[in-house]
């Protein structure tokens, strides 16, 4: 086989191995975050204890509850 061909394939597959790891990296992250949610309930707790609320802890299961029915719709 030539230089050409060779040449040819290896870059096939780099772009092929890129284009992979991509969406092989991107699944990675969804699961990672479904998992693992930036935003835990002691941490809304103390954000909004912050801004001068008093939360409840109804008031914190409906946020949760919000953010984690927006995270499932993307």
């Amino acid at each position: 086989m030539s230089t050409g061909i060779w040449i040819l394939i290896v870059v096939i597959a780099a772009i092929l191995g890129a284009v992979a790891g991509f969406f092989i990296a991107r699944k990675t992250m969804e699961n990672y975050l479904k998992k693992n949610p930036p935003i835990s309930e002691e941490m809304m707790r103390s954000m909004m204890t912050s801004m001068g609320q008093k939360p409840s802890q109804k008031k914190l299961n409906q946020m949760m509850q919000q953010m984690k029915a927006q995270s499932n719709k993307k």
